[in-house]
């Protein structure tokens, strides 16, 4: 495993402080004083706290991003495709919960160009989501149901996932997964 950096050590610590506090209750003073070192140290590896907080973003952005790119590609059925795309949001959920915190309640602190680049981001990420629901109802595989509300009641059940694991952290999180996955295509499923 690869040793962790300075730079990725102030952006998880970030991002914890953020989930707990929010973003503007944070400052760069806190910071450092939850790592053990001097403010100015900080803006050696970023130059200020939105730039943290768009590294934070945009690194789980990013991921999303690829994942469904690459699953938009894949030549599997569009069951499987959904699953997977269900299945690597609760996954990232587990392993990055307090980034996933950051993205969904302090986007809005971004400066204008990664403000507009993230929404640009989650736009495309939206459609290519809305895409597949469409060729789910097209093939059969799911019901007519509006298309929209299939992308409301999931993206926002799993944007918010985090939030309801965090007070069930005693199940397991493998069966967790799984029914959820079945709960959230079972209601969509032909």
């Amino acid at each position: 495993m690869t040793p962790i950096t300075r730079k990725q050590e102030i952006i998880n610590t970030a991002a914890l402080l953020f989930k707990e506090k929010g973003f503007n209750a944070v400052s760069m003073r806190d910071l450092a004083q939850e790592m053990g070192i001097k403010a100015a140290s900080i803006y050696n590896h970023l130059p200020s706290k939105q730039s943290i907080l768009g590294a934070i973003i945009f690194e789980v952005s990013v991921e999303f991003t690829n994942h469904i790119n690459s699953v938009f590609d894949e030549s599997r059925p569009i069951l499987q495709k959904l699953e997977a795309i269900i299945t690597m949001h609760i996954d990232l959920t587990l392993e990055k919960s307090e980034f996933l915190a950051c993205m969904n309640n302090d986007w809005v602190h971004l400066n204008d160009v990664d403000k507009k680049q993230y929404i640009k981001m989650r736009n495309a990420y939206e459609e290519k989501f809305r895409t597949l629901l469409r060729q789910g109802i097209r093939e059969k595989a799911l019901k007519p149901i509006d298309q929209e509300i299939m992308l409301f009641s999931i993206l926002s059940t799993l944007r918010t996932f985090y939030l309801w694991y965090a007070k069930h952290k005693m199940l397991d999180f493998e069966k967790v997964k799984r029914d959820l996955c079945t709960t959230l295509l079972m209601g969509i499923r032909s």
